[in-house]
C-alpha cells in the first residue's frame, strides 16, 4: 500500500496541482486516479501558463481563433474549460461515489478581478454555467471582495475554491462567507449542498521566513499556521452554527492545504505532506510531489486540535521579529499579483502564438 492509499483511507483527499492537455490526452490523469488515489485536481493561472507556453497541443485551438476581435482571456477560457471539463469527467465517478464531497476540478477566475466582487461573481457564474458539471469548482481569492462574491455565488449555488488564504484569520472570513451563503439558501427553501473548499497556503511562509528565524523552528512556520488553523476548521464544525445547517443538508466546506511542494531543497519532497495529514482535509500537490510522495513517502501521526507547539513557534516567530499578521496579508498581496502576472504572461504566450499563425 502506498503513503498516498494510507492518506486517502485516513479520510484526507489528495488532489493533483496541475493541468495539461498532455496530462489529459496521455492517459496520466486517469493513471494518477487509479493508481495513487488522486481524486481531484486544482489548476491556477500559472499551472496553464505554463501548459501552454511549454507545449503545441492548444495550437489547433488558437488556429481555429485567428480573428482579432477575440480577446485571449475569452479564447484562454474555451480551451481552458476545455481541459478542465474533461478532468472533472475523469473525476466524475469519485463525485459519484462520495455523494458530492469528493472528485472535483477547480478553475479560477481571472485574478485581475481579486478586488472586484461584481466582476467576480458574474465571471463565476459564467464559468460554471459554461463548464455545465456539478463537480467545477470557481476558485475565488479570499481578499476583501473574493468574500464578498463568495458569499453571494455560494447563494446562488455556484461551487467554490477560495484561494490565497494564508491565516486562520484569512480562513475564518472565508469560512463565515461560506456558511452565510448556505444560511441564505436555507431561508429561501434551496438545496443547502453548495460544495466549497478553503484553501490554505503553506510553502510560502517559509519561503518567506526561513533565514529570519532561528534554525530551530526554520520551516516549521507554515506547518504552526496549518495546525492552527485546522483547530478553527474543527471548531466551526462542532458549532451549534453549522450544526444546524448540517441538519438542513448542507455538506463542510473542507480545508485544503494548497502550496505543499517544498522549495528549500534541503527539504524532503514530501515534507509538508507528511506533516498536515489530517482527517476531513483536501491536500492539493504538485506533480513531482505526488510521485515523489509515491515512491518514498511515509504517513505518521494525523494533525490534531492541539496547538501547544504550534503557538509556541508562532511566538517563537515573533520574538524573532516576524511579524504574523502583517505578513499574512504580505503573502495573500503578493500571491494576488503574482497570478496577475502569470495571467498577463499566459495572455501574451496566447497572442503570440496567434500572430505568428496569422504571419504564417
Amino acid at each position: 500500500m502506498t503513503a498516498l492509499k494510507t492518506l486517502h483511507e485516513r479520510d484526507q483527499s489528495i488532489w493533483l496541482d496541475s493541468i495539461s492537455r498532455e496530462l489529459l490526452e496521455s492517459g496520466t490523469l486517469s493513471r494518477y486516479i487509479a493508481d495513487l488515489s488522486v481524486t481531484g485536481l486544482t489548476s491556477n493561472p500559472t499551472i496553464f501558463e505554463r501548459a501552454i507556453a511549454s507545449s503545441n497541443r492548444y495550437d489547433a485551438a488558437i488556429r481555429a481563433h485567428l480573428q482579432p476581435e477575440i480577446a485571449p482571456e475569452r479564447l484562454f477560457f474555451e480551451f481552458a474549460l476545455e481541459d478542465i471539463v474533461d478532468a472533472a469527467d475523469l473525476l466524475r465517478p469519485v463525485y459519484d461515489a462520495t455523494e458530492g464531497r469528493d472528485g472535483f476540478a477547480s478553475i479560477e477566475v481571472s485574478p485581475t478581478l481579486a478586488d472586484d466582487a461584481e466582476r467576480t461573481i458574474a465571471e463565476g457564474k459564467a464559468l460554471f454555467a459554461k463548464a455545465e458539471r456539478p463537480n467545477v469548482l470557481i476558485k475565488v481569492p479570499g481578499t476583501e471582495a473574493g468574500v464578498v462574491a463568495i458569499e453571494k455565488l455560494i447563494a446562488a449555488g455556484v461551487p467554490v475554491n477560495v484561494t490565497l488564504l494564508f491565516s486562520r484569520t484569512q480562513y475564518q472570513g472565508a469560512a463565515d462567507a461560506y456558511l452565510r451563503g448556505i444560511e441564505r439558501r436555507v431561508e429561501g427553501g434551496l438545496d443547502a449542498r453548495v460544495p466549497s473548499v478553503a484553501s490554505l497556503f503553506i510553502s510560502r511562509w517559509d519561503g518567506h521566513t526561513a533565514s529570519l528565524l532561528p534554525p530551530e523552528i526554520a520551516n516549521r512556520l507554515g506547518i504552526a499556521i496549518a495546525m492552527r488553523t485546522y483547530k478553527v476548521y474543527q471548531g466551526i464544525l462542532k458549532s451549534d452554527r453549522w450544526g444546524r445547517l448540517a441538519k438542513a443538508g448542507a455538506q463542510p466546506q473542507r480545508l485544503l492545504w494548497a502550496s505543499t511542494g517544498t522549495k528549500d531543497p534541503a527539504l524532503p519532497a514530501g515534507y509538508y505532506v507528511m506533516a498536515l495529514a489530517a482527517r476531513g482535509t483536501v491536500n492539493t500537490i504538485p506533480e513531482k510531489t505526488l510521485l515523489a510522495f509515491a515512491e518514498s513517502g511515509e504517513v505518521r501521526d494525523l494533525l490534531g486540535e492541539d496547538t501547544t507547539e504550534a503557538d509556541r513557534i508562532v511566538a517563537e516567530a515573533r520574538k524573532a521579529g516576524v511579524d504574523v499578521d502583517a505578513l499574512a496579508a504580505t503573502l495573500q498581496a503578493e500571491g494576488r499579483d503574482l497570478f496577475v502576472e502569470s495571467w498577463n504572461d499566459l495572455l501574451a504566450c496566447i497572442e503570440s502564438k496567434r500572430n505568428a499563425m496569422r504571419a504564417a
